[in-house]
């Protein structure tokens, strides 16, 4: 298995991080795969693949990079996935140029690797990070950016619940079900995956953890500065079903403020739970202080973002009354 030896101070100052730009690529992988792990991405898929597969079938060079850089055998061509900086409020942009300053020598030596075997002659040429960049570009501006608000905000929840449980049980716990085949081992070792890579020492590195919507990961090094791990958020782009309001905890609550409390099983903004709820602004707000006043509620700030949560004591209430519910039925 392939392993980062951490120490202490490295781990303490580990992040947890949205870039756009991971957004995208994970897309990407999404759409060259063509198979969606859940109905969400499949109904994503069957909006944005025709579209896709007609942006490829006019472009030779782009039909042979695209899965020469993703790769067949577990790794991705490094100049694909650049390490993210870890700055905040960074633009899918500025992140892109990375991309398209990478030399063509670079490109070439990735791809080699990512291949396993010697590049086709047609990508045998000095533009291939202008050309991949293009294509990420097309997948940003059709298939991510009109839904960023909502994909922002799922990250920024991921986050918090993340941070959260760092607070409460420690790295093991907010590791837990990361990405398959990633845990926290002790002593400072961060598994990463389940292939047969040598240890690498990360001590003294930033470490960042980076969410993306689509059920896809990977790692990625600018040795030895940068670290970082992407991985799939806990919450899909598609809307799952919810879970009802018990009606013993709409009499406790009152029904519109029950309903809010429901929502926040995964964190979310007041503009989600006005979107969620159909209830006005002012009425939200009333409910989240209320809530926040009486324990079933926290908030954390996330990005541009405040998002609101259920307590320990909210889920034991809503356990409860769930429970008292299927026992008596009214």
């Amino acid at each position: 298995m392939g392993w980062w030896q951490i120490n202490a101070d490295t781990l303490a100052s580990a992040r947890f991080v949205i870039s756009p730009l991971a957004e995208a690529i994970a897309a990407l992988m999404l759409l060259d795969k063509g198979a969606g792990a859940h109905p969400g991405e499949q109904a994503w898929l069957a909006t944005h693949l025709p579209g896709y597969r007609r942006r490829l079938a006019g472009d030779e060079v782009a039909t042979l990079l695209v899965p020469a850089a993703i790769g067949r055998h577990n790794w991705h061509a490094d100049f694909l996935t650049p390490t993210p900086s870890g700055e905040d409020e960074v633009t899918f942009e500025q992140e892109l140029a990375v991309i398209r300053r990478t030399s063509c020598e670079a490109a070439r030596a990735d791809l080699l690797v990512s291949l396993r075997g010697p590049l086709p002659g047609l990508l045998e040429r000095s533009d291939l990070p202008h050309r991949l960049a293009e294509v990420l570009e097309w997948v940003w501006e059709e298939t991510v950016l009109p839904t960023w608000p909502r994909r922002r905000a799922i990250l920024e929840s991921d986050v918090v619940s993340r941070t959260r449980r760092l607070s409460q049980g420690g790295w093991a716990a907010a590791l837990g079900e990361l990405r398959p085949a990633m845990r926290w081992l002790g002593e400072g070792r961060l598994q990463i995956n389940a292939f047969d890579y040598p240890p690498m020492e990360i001590s003294g590195a930033h470490l960042m953890f980076v969410p993306v919507t689509p059920y896809k990961g990977w790692v990625t090094a600018e040795e030895p500065h940068r670290y970082a791990a992407i991985y799939p958020c806990s919450g899909a782009l598609a809307e799952a079903e919810r879970t009802p309001v018990p009606q013993s905890l709409g009499r406790l609550l009152g029904t519109g403020r029950a309903a809010v409390l429901m929502l926040l099983d995964t964190p979310k903004s007041t503009t989600q739970l006005v979107a969620l709820t159909g209830q006005g602004l002012g009425s939200v707000g009333r409910h989240l202080k209320i809530l926040l006043d009486g324990g079933l509620a926290g908030r954390r700030r996330a990005g541009r973002s405040v998002l609101y949560y259920q307590t320990a004591a909210a889920e034991v209430l809503i356990r409860a009354q769930q429970h008292g519910s299927q026992l008596w039925p009214t």
